[in-house]
């Protein structure tokens, strides 16, 4: 197997086709990037942002080139020496009546070939949760019309634009409701036809007969009579209902709260075949050297998938899940994979650039102005059992259904009140067992889950009897289906609690509220980051090394930014009540409290410091305006506070919408000059943690992977923010300049670091790919100031050497501290590195020795990356 030694990330579609993606071949090779790594790239509904809303898991998109465009770019790729990884979505597909095996699932109900293949419960009609309102309230607002699907050759309930397929059952009720000739004729075909040619066969009637707006004026009239309509809709497969009642109910598996994505039962080998014979194609054939896998915890059975998809595409295959690991988690050993898609090491990161004294400051200061927002365990809490109560509250009944009819002893509230403690209490996403007890460790989890749940619980033996059939130790079909959908909930309950509630909720120190942190985790330093390291060059030496994706909630320089606010935590709590204070006249008294409320506020100053440009003038309010007040609502309805995506509270929205964007106004001279004032060591600061987390990327266990435009600085919102196309022609022209790093401006400087240890890793790929992580000792003053490792494979090493927590020692507009900050300092250099060496950043040569003098080394300089000479 090739293991990539650098994977880019290309956010396909938003303007970034496939021939766009070969004009940029040229630039990633030059940058250092052995792999393209690509988002979804098949058929997805039209206009989607981002691809994982499959309509066809068989066809490359037209929307992007197709598959000649797609083979023009893999040909290129090849011609560069670069391989492709492709982003695959395993867990679900569009429930899209763009979806032909959707569709179908419509129109036949059970009998279609590909009712299976989604995750249905068929023993009631197909829930369709696409009314702004009741059935009956559409009907009597006119918004419900049988009407004429011209295009498919078929008969519907149109609502709007959306024209839902009528079943075969339909047509004889039509005909003898109206006895018209074309419709008893239609009735017949219906009758003695199938699939295709009954399309076919219809289309050609409908075309055929002439007057098709006589029809049209019939069915039409016909849809004004309401019990007729109320009779047609209960003769179909599926069943019209609100959105809002999604929540409480779906006959389908979504992702997460997503109705417009169903679950696909890939655990079926039959599906497995269908939704897998495009890619399998593509790796056979040699397009692809290498697959990510989203969601894997979203599938009933992770495991056996893995080692069925692995058996199909070969040993040379490059895998890589989306996974997100709790605190000391590690993947299953049992899971043929390379590892996961890098999560965990932003959280293995944070060690470093967060102060815990100055974390414990902020605290201090955060927890005055947000009143019970500012406990994380009782916010957690809080969160899990709003998923369980009302989000997920339909997946949490199908599980008490199961249950009660495994134990007919115990009451259906009993059985409700321990599967909802449970969930609340998990720890990690999931445990992953089919039939037989669970591993150790999983089992662990399951025990830990049942204790903290017992203390919420007035009756211990329903919590032990859900728990039996978790870990196992009951054999029944009813036994494993509670135990598999019960794994595919916690993950999405823990996700959707925590990145996409508490995560807004819970602002003390934002860069720690990232996919897979744990913002109420003190800083470990950087013992803590070692042992991590450590521990990753044996757990998983080949995934990938993230630090930004289309999924983070920030951009990877943004999250560098405000680490440095746990460092100066006293001068932005100060500043924060001194920002209150000149925005007071912003803010409006609503009747359920002012808008924006204090704990909103402290994370709005936030989020703009991550965002906040360094030259902001007048050229940049209005685009920043945009952006930031698109982020303060999502931020809003994501923290379901007092306003949420399924109830929005309009009045508040409006009022904290007007405050950010009043934030960023070239007419807030007073703000936004004290802003500017205040957040330049900041600034600062930030630039020397983005260059030091870069540095360490490249140079760590894993595959750095480079986020689309990250090469430069990012300082994105979470998306759609985060999934704007680059500005790739200045990033290029960056590249081509060349110069000393001295005297590059700090974004290209980062790009040109990445430059130089992609290139090391190309020629050195057995050091990084095989090579012991190996700390280094640091003595002296400034010890506590910088992290140093090596990476060493026999007589072959590499030296990283970069600062931290450097807030307050940097001179305005310089990225480094002076050699008399260094003072005495020195890196303990072990027996193997003691040879001549250089540092390839700058070129600046060190003696042979048992020391390495940080004065000498990071003087004048950021960061080094050292290499035998």
């Amino acid at each position: 197997m090739t293991v990539p030694s650098a994977t880019y990330r290309v956010q396909f579609r938003n303007g970034m086709t496939f021939d766009r993606a070969c004009g940029l071949v040229s630039y990633m090779k030059s940058l250092g990037i052995s792999h393209l790594y690509a988002s979804p790239i098949f058929s997805a509904t039209a206009g989607s942002t981002h691809g994982y809303d499959v309509t066809d898991a068989n066809e490359i998109d037209p929307a992007l080139g197709g598959r000649a465009g797609f083979d023009r770019l893999t040909a290129a790729l090849s011609q560069a020496g670069m391989g492709l990884i492709l982003d695959i979505v395993p867990n679900h597909m569009a429930a899209s009546l763009e979806n032909a095996w959707w569709r179908s699932a419509l129109e036949f109900g059970e009998q279609s070939p590909f009712a299976r293949y989604f995750d249905i419960d068929w023993r009631e009609q197909l829930t369709l949760p696409q009314l702004g309102k009741s059935f009956d309230a559409c009907l009597a607002d006119g918004e419900l019309k049988i009407a004429i699907d011209e295009t498919h050759g078929n008969l519907a309930i149109g609502y709007y634009d959306t024209l839902f397929p009528l079943s075969m059952q339909s047509y004889p009720l039509l005909a003898e409701q109206l006895d018209d000739p074309m419709l008893i004729g239609m009735a017949e075909f219906a009758g003695s036809s199938g699939g295709s040619d009954l399309h076919r066969g219809l289309r050609d009637m409908i075309f055929e007969a002439g007057d098709v707006s006589r029809l049209k004026d019939r069915l039409s009239t016909l849809s004004e009579d309401h019990a007729f309509m109320m009779r047609l809709h209960a003769a179909q497969h599926w069943q019209l209902q609100p959105w809002q009642e999604a929540a409480r109910h779906l006959s389908y598996r979504r992702f997460f709260e997503v109705t417009g994505l169903v679950g696909l039962r890939v655990e079926d080998p039959n599906v497995f075949e269908a939704t897998h014979q495009l890619v399998l194609d593509l790796v056979r054939q040699g397009q692809v050297q290498g697959l990510r896998l989203d969601h894997i915890d979203g599938l009933a059975e992770p495991g056996p998938y893995l080692r069925r998809l692995r058996e199909a595409v070969g040993t040379e295959t490059y895998i890589v899940v989306e996974k997100i690991l709790g605190a000391g988690e590690e993947l299953p050993t049992d899971w043929p994979v390379q590892g996961t898609t890098g999560y965990e090491f932003i959280t293995g990161l944070s060690d470093l650039f967060v102060d815990k004294e100055g974390l414990q400051k902020l605290d201090d200061a955060y927890r005055n102005l947000a009143g019970d927002n500012g406990d994380f365990t009782q916010g957690r809490r809080a969160a899990k059992r709003l998923m369980v109560e009302q989000n997920f509250a339909g997946e949490v009944s199908r599980l008490t259904k199961i249950a009660s009819g495994i134990f007919s002893e115990l009451t259906a509230e009993e059985i409700t009140e321990a599967i909802q403690e449970l969930l609340i209490a998990f720890s990690v996403y999931r445990t992953y067992g089919t039939d037989g007890p669970l591993d150790a460790s999983d089992a662990d989890r399951l025990k830990m889950a049942a204790v903290a749940a017992a203390s919420h619980l007035d009756h211990a033996q329903p919590l032990e009897s859900i728990r039996t059939v978790l870990d196992g130790g009951v054999a029944s079909e009813a036994a494993r289906e509670l135990r598999l959908r019960f794994q595919q909930l916690s993950g999405p309950i823990m996700a959707k609690a925590m990145e996409d509630t508490l995560f807004y909720r819970f602002n003390r120190l934002l860069a720690l509220n990232e996919v897979g942190g744990e913002p109420d985790r003190l800083s470990g330093g950087v013992e803590a980051f070692h042992h991590f390291m450590q521990a990753r060059a044996r757990s998983q030496p080949s995934g990938l090394s993230t630090t930004s994706t289309h999924d983070t909630k920030r951009g990877e320089d943004a999250r560098a930014r405000l680490y440095a606010l746990s460092e100066g935590a006293g001068v932005f709590a100060d500043a924060v009540e001194q920002w209150q204070r000149l925005n007071e006249s912003h803010r409006v008294d609503l009747s359920d409290g002012p808008a924006p409320e204090p704990n909103l506020e402290w994370m709005l100053y936030q989020a703009l410091a991550g965002a906040w440009p360094e030259d902001f003038d007048r050229r940049h309010a209005e685009a920043l305006r945009e952006r930031f007040t698109a982020y303060t609502q999502k931020a809003v309805r994501e923290a379901k506070l007092r306003t949420d995506w399924t109830s929005s509270d309009s009045a508040y929205e409006d009022a904290v919408c007007a405050y950010a964007a009043a934030l960023v106004s070239v007419d807030n001279d007073a703000f936004t000059e004290d802003f500017a004032r205040v957040l330049q060591p900041f600034v600062e600061a930030g630039y020397v943690n983005s260059l030091s987390q870069t540095l360490i990327k490249l140079t760590a266990p894993g595959v750095p992977d480079i986020y689309q435009g990250a090469e430069g600085f990012d300082f994105s919102f979470v998306d759609p923010d985060n999934r704007r196309l680059p500005d790739f022609e200045t990033l290029s022209g960056w590249l081509g300049e060349g110069g000393a790093l001295a005297r590059l401006q700090a974004e290209a400087l980062k790009q040109r670091v990445i430059q130089l240890g992609l290139r090391l890793r190309m020629e050195q790929g057995r050091l990084f790919a095989e090579g012991d992580y190996l700390p280094l000792a640091v003595d002296g003053i400034r010890s506590d100031h910088v992290v140093a490792f090596a990476r060493l494979h026999h007589d072959n090493f590499s030296i990283t050497v970069v600062p931290r927590l450097m807030f307050g020692w940097l001179d305005p507009g310089v990225l480094f501290a002076g050699p008399e900050f260094w003072g005495d300092t020195v890196i303990v250099v072990p027996a193997p590195l003691h040879g001549l060496k250089a540092d390839l950043l700058t070129g600046k040569m060190l003696e042979p020795g048992t020391n390495i003098s940080l004065a000498a080394l990071l003087g004048d300089q950021p960061a080094a990356l050292i290499v035998p000479v």
